[in-house]
């Protein structure tokens, strides 16, 4: 554990640009596909290759190496792996974060920190979206399905982040009553559920979903057509192997932690209810309270 203040911008920018990064990289995958494993049915790849030249942001620049993918597909493909190793050496933990994490977990709290990211981007949409309809009264095509695209990954990749944290929904009745012994019995349990529950997952549904829709690139099927079924469909896959390894991780460093007894208490943030007790102030009233400060005020001057 690290005792170090968060917050820094450069805690914004690395995220940021990672999602920058990979949303450029996602949006060419046809590119790499047809770069590094072009179809060999002429149908398929004349498929794929057509997706791409309509989908393609940058038409005029040339492939490199004798393949579709140009430079700038090229430059995204090397920054992504540099971005997130620069992310995960730079995590920084917040005090209401999980303080019994290892280096291992960077990879996942960096996950964290670009889910965040995406969570304004899905907001700013939403609000672009809005002010177009209901003030200038010209909506768009593609607000609607980019905001259902962010939000399957957000939901995806929160869960691995909320492994990490043990934040996931939990009853601790019996867990807490038993004695460390039985507690690290049914940590081991639900743990290999999981990842039985992971690896059958994957291995019932792994062909339909690289094969048939990211291999041939499905689309969703709308105006703005954005391929959901080819890019979130495998996520489930890669972000369901990565919470049960998550969670095996979890098991490991948590073996030999002393028992916590859980409690509503829990569920309290003390640097909230500190921020809340000063705004509030001693009189139970702050400053900037419109709705009692009136009338305790009238109240004061009549004890008076």
């Amino acid at each position: 554990m690290e005792d170090h203040k968060t917050g820094s911008l450069w805690e914004w920018i690395v995220p940021f640009s990672f999602v920058v990064t990979a949303s450029w990289a996602i949006w060419h995958l046809p590119a790499y596909i047809l770069t590094f494993a072009p179809h060999s049915d002429e149908s398929k790849l004349a498929q794929v290759t057509a997706i791409h030249n309509v989908k393609d942001v940058t038409p005029n620049l040339p492939g490199l190496f004798g393949g579709v993918a140009d430079i700038i597909d090229w430059i995204a493909l090397i920054l992504l792996p540099v971005l997130a190793y620069i992310g995960i050496r730079g995590i920084k933990v917040a005090q209401m974060e999980f303080q019994h994490w290892r280096r291992i977990d960077r990879f996942s709290i960096f996950i964290g920190r670009v889910t965040m990211i995406l969570i304004i981007s899905m907001t700013l949409v939403m609000l672009y979206e809005v002010f177009l309809r209901y003030a200038i009264e010209s909506p768009t095509l593609w607000a609607n399905e980019l905001t259902l695209w962010i939000g399957g990954f957000v939901f995806l990749l929160s869960g691995l982040y909320g492994m990490q944290q043990r934040s996931h929904i939990r009853i601790f009745i019996l867990y807490d009553a038993a004695p460390r012994w039985l507690q690290r019995v049914f940590d081991t349990i639900w743990t290999l559920v999981f990842i039985i529950f992971a690896i059958g997952l994957v291995f019932g549904s792994y062909k339909q979903v690289f094969i048939v829709k990211f291999y041939n690139w499905e689309m969703f099927g709308t105006a703005f057509d954005p391929p959901i079924p080819a890019t979130v469909q495998p996520a489930v896959l890669i972000i369901i192997c990565l919470v049960a390894l998550q969670a095996f991780i979890n098991l490991i460093n948590d073996w030999n932690l002393e028992p916590v007894v859980h409690s509503a208490a829990d569920d309290i943030d003390e640097e909230e209810l500190e921020a809340l007790k000063h705004a509030v102030g001693d009189d139970g009233v702050g400053e900037l309270d419109v709705t009692r400060g009136k009338i305790q005020g009238t109240q004061v001057e009549e004890k008076d």
